[in-house]
């Protein structure tokens, strides 16, 4: 490990940028080489994806987390440069960690893949970078790839990104092959960092935190202008907490200590605060003596999308699952939740997650990470209700829709989707947009083979199966990025789930009334198949605001009450029958329906 970087160089030696690309297009891969070509990391303890630390990022090979490194890069003549690099996630789920790591920078290397071209993330991200204000630097990784087509690549990034990229750089960041020119680039073509307000203030922009076990919260900072110390009162602009900084330092790649981050620097702050809550990304840090008068622009809360109820397999797990989702929120601050109870599942909590790889990967780490069995609920995303009273709900959870008599509309949140498939495929994608209550507004076309498609869709229609019917009509050559719409009046209905005519609030959803007839079926027949026979026929009943719409019946267990009989009068076994009729009129009253937990997974498969 090189020697710990301290923050005084001047400003005109710093050069702060990001990686933008499309998923698996090589980022992880580029920030490794250039960790070992500038020697910020030895040979002898590199191993690929070195930014990525958790087991799921690197099982994947995609980038969950922003990872900022400080490197010390010797120019070709001689001149030493601090690089602040942050490598960016590369999912649509993270689009607002994304946009503020660019905040952070100056500067962007849009990746682009020498053989797969302009992905639809390719093009979000470029425009996110856009709007930044940023220098692009366009790249082309895996230009040693037999497949390889660098003219193409060329053309689509002028012609779809409006990029010019005849000077794009050739690189091989597996091999390594033109990453020092890569390098170079960096020095002559990113701007230093500039002072955005008055040196006597100090404001620095918050992109990022993490929890650790013995020193609390972790703030990952860049400086705008002024200074931080250990030492200083620092107070966040607008979440208003104040915590005094007990450590400042920078990422060489582990945390290394340092005097003081000046301005123009990427690095951290650690102070008393132990709640990672108290931390908001996209904040402004400043301190009591230089306070700054205005925040930096850009800051949001970051609002889930989507919601799903997840309960313990086994009830007697409660505590643990509590604790469990605690702990797993330390280091993601993006991961809501709230108690609710269901008469099927018992108790659990109501998540909101950022989008649907946010919400898997949040279970995948409950399950490996905290050793939990868990049922997750339909996903659903947040409805806007208009009530005839004039007031407005925000409704994620089935159980909470108002009485139909009070309802005068429900909207629906929608997005702009951009689909980038083959020439063959648009009939396929067309046909999968429009049965999924979609428009195509536009269509544009990116090369002699390839054609990117803007379509409107209702958010809940992409939740389930959208991405995987895509890929496979496709044969995977098809992506998909989306950004919020707004909403708009749809005519959404509450589908219901009887089981011997009571109703499951576990299979509860909210769908729209062309597909719930549909829906209903499908779930209806799945529960028939997979909830074992009862002593009593158990009617599986689909229900739409009170108005059954289909229906499926379990039969009963079959017992012959007769079998010990071995003759006599006819009447003897009537006598029989009507008793075992009559024991089955009360069972079938009185009796409670036993729903296995296999029958939830099936019903979430299914719909």
């Amino acid at each position: 490990m090189t020697t710990p970087v301290t923050p005084m160089n001047p400003l005109t030696y710093v050069r702060n940028f990001c990686i933008i690309a499309h998923i698996d297009h090589g980022k992880s891969t580029l920030a490794d080489r250039m960790l070992l070509l500038t020697h910020t990391i030895e040979q002898r303890v590199f191993r690929d994806q070195v930014l990525d630390a958790m087991d799921l990022e690197r099982e994947r090979g995609i980038t969950i987390k922003s990872h900022p490194v400080t490197m010390q890069y010797k120019a070709k003549d001689g001149t030493a440069y601090t690089f602040n690099l942050i490598d960016t996630p590369g999912h649509v789920d993270f689009t607002y960690e994304v946009s503020r790591s660019m905040a952070a920078c100056e500067g962007a290397l849009l990746l682009v893949d020498a053989g797969q071209g302009v992905e639809a993330q390719t093009v979000a991200n470029s425009y996110l970078a856009i709007e930044r204000g940023l220098e692009i630097i366009p790249v082309i990784n895996k230009v040693d790839l037999p497949s390889a087509n660098i003219p193409e690549i060329r053309k689509q990034i002028e012609d779809v990104l409006g990029i010019p990229a005849h000077d794009a750089l050739l690189v091989s960041a597996k091999s390594g092959l033109g990453v020092e020119e890569l390098m170079e680039a960096v020095v002559h073509r990113i701007p230093p960092p500039k002072l955005l307000g008055k040196p006597t203030e100090t404001r620095g922009l918050v992109f990022d935190s993490v929890f650790d076990a013995f020193r609390g919260v972790v703030t990952y900072v860049r400086m705008m202008d002024g200074s931080l110390r250990a030492g200083d009162q620092a107070r966040m602009m607008a979440g208003g907490k104040e915590t005094e900084i007990k450590e400042v330092g920078v990422f060489c790649p582990k945390p290394t200590a340092v005097k003081e981050l000046m301005a123009g620097n990427v690095g951290y702050f650690i102070g008393n605060l132990k709640e990672p809550a108290d931390i908001r990304i996209g904040d402004t840090v400043t301190v009591r003596k230089r306070e700054a008068t205005d925040a930096l622009p850009g800051f949001r809360d970051v609002r889930p999308m989507v919601f799903s109820g997840i309960y313990p397999v086994n009830s007697a797990e409660f505590e643990k699952f509590r604790d469990s989702l605690e702990k797993l929120r330390l280091n993601d601050s993006a991961l809501t939740f709230h108690p609710e109870s269901s008469l099927a599942l018992g108790f659990g909590y109501r998540c909101g997650f950022l989008g649907l790889l946010h919400m898997e990967i949040t279970q995948e780490r409950l399950r490996r990470e905290f050793d939990m069995d868990i049922i997750n609920t339909h996903p659903g995303v947040v409805y806007r209700v208009h009530l005839k009273s004039g007031e407005v709900e925000e409704i994620d959870n089935p159980q909470r829709l108002p009485d139909p008599t009070r309802i005068d509309h429900i909207e629906e949140p929608m997005v702009k989707a951009f689909v980038i498939c083959l020439n063959e495929n648009i009939g396929d994608v067309l046909k999968l947009t429009m049965d999924r209550r979609g428009t195509v507004d536009r269509t544009e076309s990116l090369d002699t083979r390839r054609v990117m498609l803007t379509c409107t869709i209702p958010l809940n229609e992409i939740l389930v199966e959208f991405h995987d019917s895509l890929k496979s009509l496709s044969k995977g050559y098809a992506s998909m990025d989306y950004e919020l719409a707004g909403y708009r009046e749809g005519d959404i209905v509450k589908l219901e789930i009887l089981l011997n005519q009571e109703p499951v609030d576990a299979f509860a959803s909210l769908v729209h009334r062309s597909k719930a007839v549909s829906r209903g079926r499908r779930m209806c027949e799945v529960l028939k198949d997979v909830i074992p026979p009862h002593m009593f026929a158990i009617p599986v009943q689909a229900a739409l605001n009170k108005t059954i719409i289909a229906r499926e019946t379990i039969r009963a267990f079959r017992k012959d009450v007769t079998a010990k009989l071995y003759g006599g009068d006819v009447t003897r076994k009537r006598k029989l029958l009507e008793k075992q009729k009559e024991g089955k009129k009360r069972m079938k009253q009185f009796g409670s329906v036993n729903v296995p937990q296999k029958a939830f997974v099936e019903v979430l498969k299914s719909s």
